[in-house]
């Protein structure tokens, strides 16, 4: 992306503290956006930030439960006190509480459900309407694969990610006047924290469903990222990005 379509942008990405999320908030700075950081830690989001800083970017760390619509509503009142409107919005942040359903503990349900999905109605919500009031705007759900195929023992994590398939596809159509796009990204199997503590056999299964033989790096998340949040995809909305090696067809 040119400096001068990205110039004086800003960017908020959730979930940025780590993994997918910091990749695609080392994406955007590179990319001429300031950035903020949201993650529930202070110290991994702010870690986050500080690196982007040194490498030369512009970025804020903002720690943030999302899982508190609360806590997202005051966090969106002091950006948009700090800005006039943020341009960019990805919803990236999730947790997992895996079982099968006659074991799954409600909790962990709404747990799962408030975090990864709840938590995008907030964000839109509040940073929403001031990007169409601009006419410029891009969002981007960060869903699953599974959010498609669905997957044994992750009825709540799946159900997340289709709701966000689904969220992405109707605010698609409602913000596209405005000329604000709204896209969402599934990733399939990415080398992150999560999938490192999966067991061998689990690995070799999941190896043995994706053509590509291989498992994803967070940067591969990140450029689909980038390219939605740029000028380059302005006549891009409402699609679902598969980056899974070939999984999903």
């Amino acid at each position: 992306m040119s400096e001068e379509n990205t110039k004086q942008k800003t960017a908020v990405v959730t979930g940025a503290g780590r993994g997918i999320g910091k990749a695609i908030a080392e994406a955007l700075a590179r990319d001429g956006m300031q950035v903020y950081c949201v993650s529930k830690s202070e110290s991994s989001c702010g870690s986050a930030a500080q690196s982007i800083c040194e490498s030369g970017g512009n970025a804020h760390s903002l720690p943030v439960d999302v899982s508190s619509g609360e806590q997202i509503r005051t966090a969106c009142e002091k950006l948009l006190t700090e800005n006039e409107c943020i341009d960019v919005l990805v919803n990236n942040a999730g947790i997992t509480h895996d079982n099968l359903l006659f074991r799954m503990e409600e909790d962990d349900w709404n747990n799962v459900l408030n975090t990864n999905l709840s938590s995008c109605f907030h964000w839109i919500k509040s940073l929403g309407r001031p990007m169409t009031r601009k006419r410029w705007g891009r969002i981007v759900n960060v869903s699953s694969v599974v959010g498609i195929s669905g997957n044994a023992g992750q009825a709540n994590y799946s159900a997340a990610k289709a709701g966000m398939i689904g969220l992405t596809k109707s605010l698609a159509r409602e913000f596209a006047a405005r000329s604000v796009t709204v896209n969402a990204v599934a990733p399939g199997f990415i080398e992150t924290d999560m999938t490192s503590g999966l067991d061998e056999r689990v690995k070799e299964v999941a190896l043995s469903q994706i053509p590509l033989k291989r498992f994803g790096q967070v940067e591969d998340i990140a450029e689909m990222t980038s390219f939605l949040c740029s000028e380059k995809a302005s006549y891009v909305t409402g699609q679902v990005f598969t980056v899974d090696g070939g999984m999903v067809m």
